[in-house]
């Protein structure tokens, strides 16, 4: 399998959006990964828009970002509470400050804005929050995935398939 013995963290929220959580983390393990559930509060469940709980299995502490591949950001508007936590926004800069993947999906850039990691970088989003990003130093554009060095993005459960395939792409051995 292409990821295994890879380890991945996923971000989750308040009001994540289901399809942008469940399709990474499932597709992961089928490639072999291991994917650990990181949130403000390990062990605390939260709902997806679309009603799907999911448990965290870790806090932002219990990271050591250096036996990870990376980390994936899921949209809804889970991003907008990810980013009320300093210890959520630093583990994704952290990530980025090692050259780890750091793949964000539609309302995810609001994670990147906080971190502070876009000045210079080419990225997408959902189209509503391009102002934001824009704002934050970053170049956007209309495109299914961007890859900008580690920075991998996309803008809606639509173009899942190809971000995933590019998260799974950058991350072989």
């Amino acid at each position: 399998m292409e990821l295994t013995g890879k380890r991945f963290v996923i971000l989750v929220d308040t009001q994540f959006n289901d399809h942008e959580f469940w399709y990474p983390y499932f597709r992961l393990k089928e490639a072999g990964a291991e994917v650990t559930v990181v949130a403000a509060r390990a062990g605390q469940t939260f709902t997806g828009k679309y009603g799907t709980p999911v448990k965290a299995d870790s806090a932002p502490a219990e990271i050591n970002v250096a036996e990870f591949a990376g980390v994936i950001i899921p949209g809804g508007y889970a991003p907008d509470h990810m980013r009320r936590d300093q210890n959520m926004v630093s583990l994704v800069r952290a990530f980025d400050q090692q050259g780890k993947v750091v793949a964000a999906i539609c309302h995810a850039g609001w994670m990147l804005v906080s971190a502070g990691v876009l000045k210079g970088r080419t990225v997408t989003s959902f189209f509503a929050i391009k102002d934001d990003l824009v704002n934050a130093g970053a170049k956007w554009r209309d495109h299914e995935v961007v890859v900008d060095r580690n920075m991998i993005t996309s803008r809606t459960p639509d173009d899942l398939p190809a971000f995933m395939r590019t998260i799974i792409a950058a991350c072989k051995a």
